[in-house]
């Protein structure tokens, strides 16, 4: 399988990759913790073409497509904007705000490829966060890449979700 991973810009095939891959990762991570309708909400205002172009132009965020055998396969999003935990204020410090594979792709050096990606894009930040959903099995691989969870538990931004802070 030829597995690569590259940065996405506003071009029509990354804009399909990337609405494809934001709906269909969410509903595959959060269809069973949250009601349709709340979902569905989520989904028209987060990942609808407008709010992700503006998203892929803002020059704080980084938007990353794994590919699979050239398929989408998944995305991350990096920035370093937005509110922070206060450990990290006053600190260069990088947020994956965003981070997923599709589970068709079961391979684990699809979602390992992904991931060194977004660590070699935050090598010039002192810190690397994620604020990930507590039920997440991403939770794990990101503890298998040196994050460590730190105490206490927030709600997942505007969704109503129990998640985790992890930092590296």
């Amino acid at each position: 399988m030829n597995i690569i991973t590259k940065f996405t810009v506003v071009t029509e095939q990354g804009m399909e990759a990337l609405l494809m891959l934001t709906k269909e990762l969410a509903i595959e991570k959060y269809s069973t913790a949250l009601e349709k309708k709340v979902l569905d909400r989520y989904i028209a205002q987060q990942f609808n073409k407008q709010a992700l172009v503006a998203a892929i132009n803002n020059i704080s965020n980084q938007w990353l497509v794994v590919y699979a055998d050239n398929e989408p396969a998944g995305y991350a999003c990096i920035t370093s904007k937005g509110t922070r935990p206060a450990v990290l204020e006053n600190k260069r410090a990088a947020r994956i705000r965003d981070f997923g594979v599709l589970k068709k792709y079961t391979a684990p050096e699809i979602s390992a490829s992904l991931l060194e990606k977004c660590l070699t894009v935050c090598k010039a930040y002192d810190h690397l966060w994620i604020m990930e959903y507590a039920d997440s099995p991403l939770v794990g691989i990101f503890e298998q890449k040196g994050f460590i969870r730190q105490p206490g538990n927030e709600q997942l931004g505007e969704l109503p979700l129990a998640s985790v802070f992890l930092m590296k």
